[in-house]
């Protein structure tokens, strides 16, 4: 081939090159593809904890059904769900300590109320089978999803006086299932244990006098705070039943 040929083939290739350059590239004609972008999630809300059927055991009577309540094949799970924080006042080192949620059993298991207030709090009491001055009250708020579970026990302090004799002296041990600010503490729950310390143990005479009271923390933490912080010995009559008519 000659150089003027090759030059003439040369030059075709060129503007073949070009102009496949300039054409458009060819657009789809169908719908546009679907989007693969993710959809937005919704916030699911709380699922509610199921235990209104602690209610049933409330009144009436009067004084609730704790004895069947302590009974129902659901009560020891509850317990053990919600009472979980470590506790070293029941039992002793050598024989070791009994799991909360058992603890809590021994001192409701002589059944005393099942009291409701508001619509919204259950107070369940009870004592320890032969020796009533343990006594244990669980205290329930039903509002929400995750209830605020509360286990009291009045636990008698050995080198003070015998349960029988006035001035003997009692520690107040607090489980509750979520923490719980010492300085606000809530007043429904105040409230409960004020009344209940009002009142002396079965088979006594003697309001038990609450000497010291301890927070503890779901993971065990133990706070002393005052005893009268959680209502204890604190529960006064109205003014119309303290004064007695004069003669």
């Amino acid at each position: 081939m000659s150089r003027a040929l090759q030059f003439v083939v040369a030059a075709l290739l060129v503007a073949s090159v070009d102009a496949r350059a300039q054409m458009p590239t060819p657009q789809p004609t169908g719908p546009p593809p679907p989007q693969t972008s993710a959809p937005l999630k919704k916030d699911k809300k709380p699922q509610k904890e199921h235990v209104e059927w602690l209610w049933q055991y409330g009144p009436p009577p009067a004084d609730g059904r704790e004895n069947q309540l302590v009974l129902d094949t659901r009560f020891r799970p509850f317990l053990a769900q919600y009472l979980t924080a470590p506790q070293t006042f029941w039992g002793n080192p050598k024989t070791g300590y009994k799991t909360l949620a058992d603890t809590a059993l021994d001192f409701l298991s002589v059944p005393d109320k099942v009291l409701a207030d508001d619509n919204r709090y259950l107070s369940i009491s009870g004592c320890v089978f032969r020796f009533c001055p343990a006594r244990g009250l669980l205290w329930v708020d039903l509002n929400g999803p995750h209830p605020l579970v509360v286990f009291n026990a009045i636990d008698w302090i050995k080198d003070s006086k015998t349960p029988d004799q006035p001035g003997a002296e009692y520690t107040l041990w607090v489980f509750p299932n979520q923490p719980i600010d010492p300085e606000h503490i809530p007043a429904a729950l105040i409230h409960s244990v004020a009344r209940w310390t009002a009142h002396p143990p079965q088979g006594n005479k003697e309001i038990q006098q609450i000497h010291n009271a301890i927070l503890v923390d779901p993971d065990g933490t133990p706070h002393e705070i005052p005893p009268a912080s959680i209502g204890a010995n604190t529960f006064t009559l109205p003014p119309s039943t303290e004064q007695k008519a004069q003669p």
